[in-house]
């Protein structure tokens, strides 16, 4: 007897791949409830993703309670695709970028009133501090998803279902993950939009050789200096790869990986007024979905503080204790507690 479901998965995932070619695809498993991914990284061609076997395995762990993500691969670049996030879901957004030049070639609805497209900004890929320019420019723009804004966000593939209890239907039902749109091919004003983030990126003449020495003095254990704004996101790239935060956690919270580096920083005895310009400029998606950016920092800081023991920073902060949010508790690391650590990674629609 004909699997229909197999069939309808099949016809999802031939579709959106076609409307997103690339060499290799990195396809991820991460369970709903623990935010684990399943072990092991798989690269796979167009044509492994799509085979039968490929596809069973799949929905075999899709039902067992993992989401399944992907994302066009290209190493330590952006492969030329940009994931915009779309949690209102609003259509008229897609519309307007059509209008823009911004034309998606893949739109899935992750769950009723939760869209995500794919962008396809250049046929090159892209550095990463360029890709998570347009990406946050495009979420500003569309009133995207600020946290799923950056070069190497995993987006959902179509064909299987949302396990995020929150997106349960009605009928307690997890929803499915349904390609609305696709079609090849490159955003008409893609290039622009690559230029203007290569202008933006870039530093000024004579700044290069600073952010080489922030990168020397972070490798050396030396206490990190003051950062302006054009060098925050390389430092906090640096601090994310020294924490081995994208290594042991495909799509991190970054809240709390903002707070880890700030915890660090302070062990190190960075001003806080150095930390707060590295989150604000540095950080995927600041200030995120958290009311006031400022009131933000504030937390962020006050619970890195707080894991910290009076001795571990300079009495010139221990003041600072004082404004910890009393609310904060362990429950904000369940399900996010790998064996060996206090770590962990989080999900998008």
């Amino acid at each position: 007897m004909p699997d229909r479901g197999l069939f309808l998965s099949l016809q999802a995932i031939r579709r959106q791949l076609a409307a997103m070619p690339h060499e290799l695809y990195l396809v991820r498993l991460i369970h709903h409830a623990t935010k684990r991914a399943f072990p092991g990284e798989r690269l796979w061609t167009a044509a492994q993703v799509i085979q039968e076997s490929t596809v069973r395995f799949l929905r075999a762990r899709n039902r067992e309670g993992c989401d399944v993500y992907i994302q066009p691969y290209a190493e330590n670049f952006n492969a030329g695709y940009i994931l915009l996030d779309l949690d209102h879901g609003d259509l008229a957004a897609l519309d307007l970028m059509r209008a823009n030049g911004h034309e998606p070639c893949a739109v899935l609805q992750t769950s009723p009133g939760h869209l995500q497209t794919w962008i396809r900004v250049s046929a090159a890929r892209l550095k990463p501090a360029v890709a998570t320019a347009i990406a946050r420019q495009l979420a500003f723009a569309y009133r995207g998803d600020l946290a799923s804004a950056d070069w190497r966000h995993l987006g959902r593939l179509a064909g299987f279902t949302n396990q995020k209890p929150l997106r349960r239907q009605r009928t307690g039902y997890a929803p499915w993950v349904r390609l609305v749109h696709a079609a090849v091919g490159l955003a008409t004003q893609g290039a622009a939009l690559v230029e203007a983030a290569d202008r933006q990126v870039t530093p000024a003449p004579g700044t290069v050789a600073v952010i080489e020495s922030l990168r020397d003095r972070l490798t050396q254990d030396v206490v990190a200096p003051s950062c302006p704004p054009w060098a925050a996101g390389e430092i906090y790239q640096a601090w994310l790869n020294r924490l081995r935060i994208p290594q042991r956690f495909p799509q991190p919270d970054w809240s709390i990986a903002d707070k880890w580096i700030a915890k660090e920083l302070l062990r190190r005895g960075t001003p806080v007024a150095a930390i707060e310009t590295l989150l604000r400029w540095g950080s995927p998606g600041f200030p995120r979905r958290h009311g006031d950016p400022q009131d933000y920092l504030r937390r962020t800081l006050a619970r890195a503080l707080g894991e910290l023991p009076a001795v571990a920073f300079p009495a010139s902060a221990r003041g600072a204790r004082c404004v910890q949010d009393r609310h904060t508790s362990s429950s904000e690391f369940h399900g996010w507690l790998p064996a060996g650590g206090r770590d962990g990674g989080g999900t998008s629609s």
